[in-house]
């Protein structure tokens, strides 16, 4: 059995999803990031760098979500084709997330709802980026049910952020992206999606 160590975030929803997705044993520790749980020298065993999720599986301990993705899906050979092409194609847009939706939405997020003053430079440069990253997701969804070409853990780790994004952390109104809301509409309505949110809501 593993152990998931996370918080109700778009990383943190991550792992959840895939565990709920694949049907694996594991146990959920919640770590608090509003109440600073993520510093607790426990946690710091776990995620040096204080940021969740974190998994562990036995004596093994991983950091990061992509590389918690990429070990699940290794692990238990579920959401990551083996085919060298197809690999790739997942692999570039697990990366995509990782380097570029997720960090700009995440600042683009921090200057709307916890700066402690208007930026209004910072806020136009991390949402105009945040557009220009949706445009991108859009036209690869033309035509297309999933990211690649089948359900992936690019789907997994792309769909929290922009379920963000539609939400009141952003207030993107995706209507601008029809290809993009109908994908996440249809990743929202999985069945395991809907329970790990039912679960992350409950922390």
């Amino acid at each position: 059995m593993i152990d998931l160590y996370l918080w109700r975030t778009p990383n943190g929803y991550k792992p959840l999803i895939f565990a709920e997705e694949a049907a694996i044993e594991y146990r959920l520790h919640p770590v608090n990031i509003s109440k600073g749980q993520q510093f607790e020298p426990a946690f710091l065993e776990i995620s040096p760098n204080n940021k969740i999720p974190a998994l562990v599986d036995g004596s093994l301990s991983i950091f990061e979500s992509g590389a918690i993705l990429l070990y699940l899906a290794q692990k238990y050979q579920r959401f990551m084709p083996s085919e060298t092409s197809a690999y790739y194609e997942v692999m570039q847009w697990l990366m995509w997330q990782i380097g570029g939706l997720g960090p700009m939405m995440g600042q683009a997020g921090h200057f709307k709802n916890a700066a402690p003053s208007d930026v209004p430079y910072a806020k136009e440069r991390y949402f105009n980026e945040s557009h220009r990253l949706l445009s991108v997701l859009e036209k690869q969804l033309t035509q297309r049910e999933f990211i690649a070409e089948e359900y992936s853990i690019a789907d997994i780790a792309i769909f929290p952020w922009v379920y963000a994004a539609n939400g009141s952390y952003l207030d993107i109104d995706l209507g601008r992206y029809p290809n993009t809301k109908a994908w996440m509409d249809a990743i929202a309505a999985r069945p395991a999606v809907i329970k790990s949110y039912e679960i992350g809501a409950g922390l």
